[in-house]
């Protein structure tokens, strides 16, 4: 059956409209300062601050946001169990970063992630190529509980995991519940968008 003109394209652009207005306003900050939720309100680590703080920074960095966003693109490709393989290599790139922490140039690899979404997203790469990104990802979050005691980093790293998976099944659930059929113009434009924001946070967090 032919889809009409004025179908589910229209509500899919208006939904993927931050991806590319949001973006590019925050384009005039690095990317790399993504504060730690207790650091803003200027509070002690505790078990339900670092809970809290874990469910709030992958919101507060832009790069981290964009990328978790964007990952609903591939994501109707695939089944929504891809996603727990993600999480689970996020989780374990947090525990290699509170193990070794202060990987050089890890803030820039962060940045580059949305541009090798991006080349997947267009097929020029392949989907297992996005769990070593999303290790990354979780290697650099876990930096600001660093020092750290236990339960409150346990329970950061707990409201990262849910926060985490929260905005990607929501992304995703409403990508497919707008029935979305990408075009390879808009794919082409999204990607390019990554592409461009990526880019630039890139060259940011080397130069800066």
């Amino acid at each position: 059956m032919k889809t009409s003109d004025h179908g589910p394209r229209p509500a899919l652009l208006a939904w993927m409209a931050p991806l590319l207005v949001i973006p590019a306003l925050l384009l005039l900050a690095p990317a790399a300062q993504a504060h730690h939720l207790l650091h803003l309100l200027h509070l002690q680590p505790s078990p339900l601050g670092g809970l809290l703080s874990g469910l709030a920074h992958p919101v507060l960095g832009p790069d981290h946001l964009l990328f978790l966003l964007a990952l609903s693109l591939v994501g109707l490709r695939h089944r929504a169990t891809w996603m727990l393989g993600l999480l689970a290599t996020g989780l374990a790139g947090s525990a290699l970063g509170l193990l070794l922490p202060g990987l050089p140039g890890a803030e820039a690899l962060v940045s580059f992630s949305l541009v090798v979404l991006a080349l997947v997203l267009l097929g020029r790469l392949p989907l297992p190529v996005l769990f070593p990104a999303f290790a990354v990802h979780g290697y650099v979050l876990s930096g600001s509980v660093l020092g750290w005691t236990t339960m409150p980093m346990a329970s950061y790293l707990v409201g990262l995991l849910l926060s985490q998976g929260a905005l990607l099944l929501l992304s995703l659930t409403v990508l497919r519940r707008l029935g979305a059929r990408l075009s390879a113009p808009v794919q082409q434009l999204l990607a390019a968008a990554l592409i461009g924001c990526g880019g630039a946070w890139t060259w940011s967090a080397l130069v800066g």
